[in-house]
């Protein structure tokens, strides 16, 4: 698919109805291509993951804007499917810079990408809502008729600020703003996801895999859900693996591990097949 018909194929997929669909987050281009060849229908990309992967926290102050899109780069080269991406709060403060980011983002093939409205300051969890929306309103101006799905991000409950009801406000004035899905990571039961899903009038992702209960897909298609993501929860499941494999080696000197390991002809033909011209 070219990118106007990954946009296309990604914007069907938010306006299908009763059944949501999951956008599972590679950090690099090899997880994309296990992810595409696992049936999935659209992925995004995860500052998590990549952190995780780079050594490095995942936190404003260590990922700077370049080397997130790089590697979103490196992940849309992987995958024949829509590529979203996690945008972080826009690398800064200022709407121009978020206007700025989305126009970037655009230019390496994302069909869409999310803005958040943390900060980063434990005494300032989150942006006051009105430069909040100022930002998402630049976002969505940048987007405009670009073939880009712009997802709004109110952080509250991953933040320290546990308030529905300011969550709610943030969502639907996002929403207003132009954005064209809306997310609260970290929304605490389902009772609060099906309340955000009804009072607020576009598509809502919600994240899996982080702390607290997991839902299935039948629960979150019923609450409302439309697209459901998993952060950087499989890249901290594969590190998790990793870990238990070198335990195993260091204190047991036993191999056992390898016998879930994906078998090396597998991961050989899921990957880039292409050879360097300069070697003979």
């Amino acid at each position: 698919m070219n990118r106007d018909q990954k946009f296309e194929a990604f914007k069907a997929l938010h306006q299908q109805q009763g059944t949501a669909f999951v956008m599972p987050n590679p950090w690099d281009a090899g997880t994309a291509r296990l992810l595409t060849h696992a049936g999935f229908q659209a992925l995004a990309t995860t500052s998590a993951g990549y952190a995780f992967a780079a050594g490095k926290r995942d936190s404003f102050a260590s990922l700077s804007r370049d080397e997130i899109l790089i590697n979103a780069k490196a992940i849309v080269d992987a995958t024949d499917l829509p590529v979203s991406a996690d945008l972080e709060d826009g690398f800064g403060r200022d709407p121009t810079r978020c206007s700025q980011t989305i126009g970037m983002a655009i230019d390496i093939g994302l069909v869409g990408g999310s803005i958040e409205d943390a900060t980063g300051d434990p005494d300032e969890p989150v942006l006051p809502i009105g430069l909040a929306t100022d930002r998402i309103r630049a976002a969505a101006e940048a987007a405009k008729d670009r073939g880009f799905l712009l997802t709004g991000r109110a952080e509250n409950f991953i933040s320290g600020r546990p308030d529905l009801a300011d969550t709610i406000k943030r969502l639907q004035a996002y929403a207003e703003a132009g954005a064209d899905v809306l997310y609260a990571p970290g929304l605490p039961d389902i009772d609060a996801i099906t309340t955000v899903c009804r009072e607020v009038g576009k598509p809502v992702n919600v994240v899996m895999g982080l702390s607290g209960q997991a839902y299935s897909v039948p629960q979150l298609s019923a609450a409302g859900v439309r697209r459901i993501s998993v952060g950087g929860s499989f890249a901290r499941a594969a590190l998790g693996a990793l870990r238990r494999a070198a335990e195993e080696v260091m204190h047991q000197g036993t191999f056992t591990y390898a016998e879930a390991a994906i078998a090396d002809g597998e991961m050989a033909a899921l990957m880039d097949q292409t050879k360097q011209s300069d070697r003979s």
